[in-house]
């Protein structure tokens, strides 16, 4: 890998990684709203999700790593659980999203480290 592809790498992947911790923190506030406003905090949260596997296909398509597209896959099941009201079994699948976009990360993390970037 090239230093500029690892840098658009490790940017995508500290951009993903982040907004994948703020849907988790969200989704694990969820169940504690009041039932009047779980459906629109479920709402809100299944827009944040959506845009966030919008952000995955960017850089899925930017840097060609596989590890954005399982990540992408295991937020699409997320997805469907927190759709479906099944708050608890999505949390797995979004700290599976988060393992793969942190992947994504190490080996770009190690060529700017070898060229003394980071």
């Amino acid at each position: 890998m090239d230093t500029k592809n690892a840098v658009t790498t490790f940017q995508y992947a500290e951009r993903a990684k982040s907004l994948l911790i703020i849907c988790s923190q969200l989704l694990m506030a969820l169940p504690s709203f009041p039932e009047g406003e779980r459906s629109g905090g479920k709402r809100m949260l299944l827009l944040l999700m959506e845009s966030v596997r919008a952000e995955l296909g960017f850089a899925a398509g930017a840097t060609e790593k596989r590890d954005f597209q399982k990540a992408i896959d295991e937020l699409n099941i997320a997805i469907g659980l927190v759709e479906s009201g099944q708050f608890g079994p999505a949390s797995p699948k979004i700290s599976d999203a988060i393992s793969a976009a942190t992947t994504a990360a190490q080996e770009s993390w190690q060529v700017l480290a070898d060229h003394g970037l980071l």
